[in-house]
C-alpha cells in the first residue's frame, strides 16, 4: 500500500452514508472527528496547531504566522451526500508533501471551516471570516436547517479578520478537478468563474387540493417550476450554468396547495457581465410569471463571489515547474478564491476520471493522487 493509500484509508470511512457519499457537515461529529485527526497528524510531525477563532485550523512547521510562511490545505466539510475527495484530498496531500520535503520550512497546513456552505448556507465561510469578507455578527447568526446558529456550533461569536494573514507569502490549494477538462494527472488553476447563490421565495395562497378550482388558485409552485425551466433555458442560451438543487414548500402536504415555495438558484458564468445577464433574465421571467399566477416573488442574494484570476506569474511558474502542466479555469468555488484577494494564490488540480463531483461517483486513482502529492511537494519546496 502506498503512503497515500495508507493515510487516505484512515479517514475514508468517516461520515460515509449508505448512499456511498458523505455527510461531513461543518462542526458536526464527522467533521469534528476529522479535525481531531488533523491535530493528530500535526502532532506526529511536531507541528504546532492553532485555531483562529473562526473555526479554521492551522498546523505550523515554524512559528505561527511567521513572515514568509506558505500556506497549503483545504477543507473537510462536504455537500449532502458528496464525494470524499472534495476538500480532504488537499489536506491529506499537504501532510504527505511535508513528509517528502521535511518540516524544517516555513509551511503551514490549513483546514478551513464550512467551505461548501452545506450546513449554514454561505460557502467559504471560514476564509471569508479570516479575510473580513463577511461580518462576524452576520456569520454568527447563520442558521442550519435545524435552527442551530453558526455561533452556537462554534461556541462563540467568530473573531473575524486576522491582520497576520499579511505575513503569509502564498497559498497553494490542491483539489480534485471537478469536471472533465483535465487529461493529465495534475493541472494548475488559472481562474474561478464568478458565481453566487440566490434564495427565491414564491408566496401564494394555501388551499385545499381537492376543492379549489384550478382557475381560483394562486399556486406558487407553478411560478417556481416555470422559473426553474426559465433558468435552464437562459443559461443554455448564453453559455452559463444555472442550477436549482434545493427547494422547500410550505406546508409541504400532498393534498394542499402550497402557500410558500423557496428555491435556491446557483448561477455561474465565465465572466461577471454574463452572470449579471443571466440573473436579470431569470428574475424578469420569474416576475412576469408571478404576475400571471397571482403570486409574489422576492429574491435575496445569500452569497456572491466575483470572478477570480489567480496570480498569473505564479501559475506559469508552477506549470513550468511541473513539466508544462496544463493551466485551466474552474467553475467551482474554493477558499483559494477568497484568499486570492489578499496574497498570491495558486491551485493544483488532480485528475478526476469520471468528471463527477458533489456526488458519490467522485473519485481519483491512487496513482494520480500520488502524482498530486509529488507535485505539491515540488511546489512547496520551490516556494520556500
Amino acid at each position: 500500500m502506498s503512503d497515500f493509500a495508507a493515510l487516505w484509508a484512515e479517514i475514508a470511512a468517516v461520515g460515509r452514508a449508505s448512499s456511498g457519499g458523505y455527510l461531513r457537515y461543518a462542526l458536526t461529529p464527522p467533521e469534528l472527528t476529522l479535525r481531531e485527526w488533523f491535530r493528530g497528524q500535526a502532532d506526529r510531525r511536531g507541528m504546532t496547531v492553532t485555531e483562529d477563532g473562526n473555526g479554521n485550523l492551522f498546523a505550523w512547521c515554524d512559528e505561527p504566522w511567521a513572515p514568509g510562511t506558505v500556506l497549503t490545505g483545504s477543507h473537510f466539510d462536504s455537500v449532502p451526500h458528496g464525494g470524499g475527495y472534495d476538500g480532504p484530498l488537499g489536506i491529506v496531500s499537504a501532510f504527505l508533501a511535508l513528509d517528502r520535503i521535511g518540516s524544517g520550512r516555513k509551511i503551514a497546513v490549513g483546514a478551513f471551516v464550512e467551505e461548501e456552505g452545506g450546513r449554514f448556507g454561505v460557502p467559504c465561510l471560514g476564509s471569508r471570516l479570516l479575510t473580513g469578507a463577511i461580518d462576524p455578527a452576520r456569520a454568527a447568526g447563520l442558521r442550519d436547517r435545524d435552527g442551530v446558529t453558526f455561533g452556537a456550533a462554534l461556541g462563540a461569536t467568530p473573531a473575524g479578520p486576522d491582520s497576520r494573514l499579511a505575513n503569509l507569502s502564498a497559498f497553494v490549494e490542491l483539489h480534485i478537478e471537478q469536471g472533465r477538462a483535465l487529461e493529465t494527472p495534475v493541472g494548475v488553476g488559472s481562474a474561478i468563474w464568478p458565481h453566487g447563490r440566490w434564495r427565491m421565495e414564491f408566496a401564494g395562497a394555501g388551499d385545499h387540493a381537492g376543492t379549489t378550482r384550478m382557475t381560483d388558485r394562486r399556486d406558487p409552485m407553478l411560478t417556481f417550476a416555470d422559473t426553474v425551466l426559465a433558468a435552464n433555458e437562459e443559461a443554455r442560451l448564453i453559455g452559463a450554468h444555472a442550477t436549482v438543487g434545493r427547494v422547500e414548500a410550505e406546508p409541504n402536504a400532498t393534498n394542499a396547495i402550497p402557500s410558500m415555495v423557496r428555491g435556491w438558484l446557483d448561477a455561474r458564468a465565465a465572466d461577471t457581465a454574463t452572470l449579471d445577464r443571466l440573473l436579470e433574465a431569470v428574475i424578469k421571467r420569474a416576475t412576469e410569471r408571478a404576475g400571471r399566477d397571482g403570486t409574489e416573488l422576492s429574491v435575496v442574494a445569500e452569497s456572491v463571489t466575483d470572478e477570480v484570476a489567480f496570480d498569473t506569474g505564479l501559475a506559469r511558474r508552477l506549470s513550468e515547474l511541473l513539466g508544462d502542466a496544463p493551466i485551466l479555469p474552474t467553475g467551482a468555488g474554493h477558499d483559494a478564491g477568497v484568499l486570492s484577494a489578499h496574497l498570491p494564490t495558486a491551485m493544483l488540480f488532480v485528475r478526476n476520471p469520471t468528471g463527477v463531483s458533489h456526488a458519490p461517483a467522485e473519485g481519483a486513482t491512487d496513482a494520480d493522487c500520488e502524482a498530486g502529492v509529488e507535485a505539491l511537494a515540488r511546489v512547496l519546496e520551490s516556494l520556500t
